[in-house]
């Protein structure tokens, strides 16, 4: 994508989702598809740009909360209420692995870069690592830092980035074996590394967005105007890091400027009241949101 793009702002297309509330929404690894987290236990693959569904997975005993596609799109890693980490074949639609062993519900995964393992973060504290090559089914390993719920992880290259309810954003540098804990001040419910992994955007129940050096901890910028004080709700950077876009609890998306953090957007969902969940294409000034029991597909394009 150049630079002579700009963000996401016109509206595609609304998927119904027919799956309760949706409380996730996830492109694939190249953008092609997207996954989406249903309140009534299931998780559904889509065709976000000619609006078709392709799979549905059902076998979570409750809510799923997030999903994600592996970096060959064989493998979804789903979870939710269950306290459950659930594998899938996206092709046949059976459930392969069930990883058990968070104490509470489990917020978030992500495959690494190889997808031979995936990462948990729970409202028990605690990022497990599952080694999806072996045929046994304990982690790996337990970060167990955080001193409340995790709410993000996710991984870039060497660097896993985890967010929690305890005020902090963590950084565990696999090359150095070093942790570097930034302390937010607020809850943290969303936290997301920039494309050159240099910055750190993080979410707040105090309705602030802070965009933060990864190595230092300093504060580059601040953005506000959205609300965000009873629900998690998502951020993420544009995929030219150009712009950061957020949700909020009026039923707006909003987005600013990452430089000079005016905002520029605010892309609106009617008949919404939170909208929660964001997926900003890999490549293409694209972005998916989520709110009640729809999915809404933006482009930075007027659609002919």
């Amino acid at each position: 994508m150049s630079s002579g793009e700009g963000p996401p702002a016109h509206l595609v297309r609304v998927l119904e989702c027919k799956q309760g509330a949706v409380r996730a929404v996830r492109f694939n690894v190249d953008g092609g598809y997207c996954l989406t987290c249903g309140s009534d236990k299931s998780v559904k693959l889509w065709n976000p740009h000619k609006g078709t569904l392709l799979h549905s997975y059902a076998g979570h005993g409750y809510e799923v909360l997030d999903a994600r596609g592996s970096c060959d799109n064989s493998l979804i890693g789903s979870c939710g209420l269950d306290k459950s980490v659930m594998m899938w074949n996206v092709s046949t639609g059976e459930s392969l692995r069930k990883f058990r062993g968070h104490a509470a519900r489990v917020n978030c995964v992500c495959f690494n870069e190889e997808s031979t393992v995936i990462l948990s973060g729970s409202m028990d504290g605690k990022v497990k690592v599952w080694d999806l090559r072996s045929r046994r089914n304990d982690p790996i390993q337990d970060l167990d830092e955080a001193k409340d719920s995790v709410m993000t992880v996710s991984i870039s290259s060497h660097l896993i980035l985890t967010a929690s309810l305890d005020g902090y954003t963590r950084v565990y540098d696999l090359r150095n074996g070093q942790l570097t804990s930034n302390c937010i001040g607020e809850s943290v419910t969303c936290a997301s590394l920039s494309g050159d992994s240099q910055c750190i955007l993080s979410s707040t129940l105090g309705s602030s967005l802070r965009l933060m050096d990864r190595e230092t901890g300093e504060l580059l910028a601040q953005y506000s105007g959205h609300n965000s004080k009873d629900y998690k709700v998502e951020s993420c950077f544009t995929s030219s890091d150009t712009h950061v876009m957020s949700g909020s609890e009026d039923g707006y998306v909003y987005c600013w400027d990452l430089v000079q953090s005016t905002l520029t957007n605010k892309l609106e969902h009617r008949g919404s009241t939170v909208v929660h969940s964001l997926s900003p294409h890999p490549s293409q000034p694209l972005l998916l949101t989520a709110s009640l029991g729809q999915v809404w597909l933006w482009s930075a394009h007027p659609q002919t």
